[in-house]
């Protein structure tokens, strides 16, 4: 009996979950923050690619 107890507050004290749980909350503000600024990064990125394109013209 006292080693069920003891594993049972083992596995209450166990936290090797805790990272997996962290990451994929991560991952979950990252993707409403992408789905929420859409439109901003997206003329990010054509700006960039604009200025990339015209400067790679210069050089040839």
């Amino acid at each position: 009996m006292i080693g069920l107890k003891k594993t049972w507050l083992d596995f209450l004290e166990d936290e090797s979950g805790m990272g997996v749980v962290e990451i994929i909350l991560i991952i979950v503000v990252l993707i409403a923050m992408v789905l929420i600024f859409k439109d901003q990064i997206t003329t990010l990125v054509n700006s960039i690619w604009k200025s990339i394109n015209q400067s790679a013209k210069k050089i040839y």
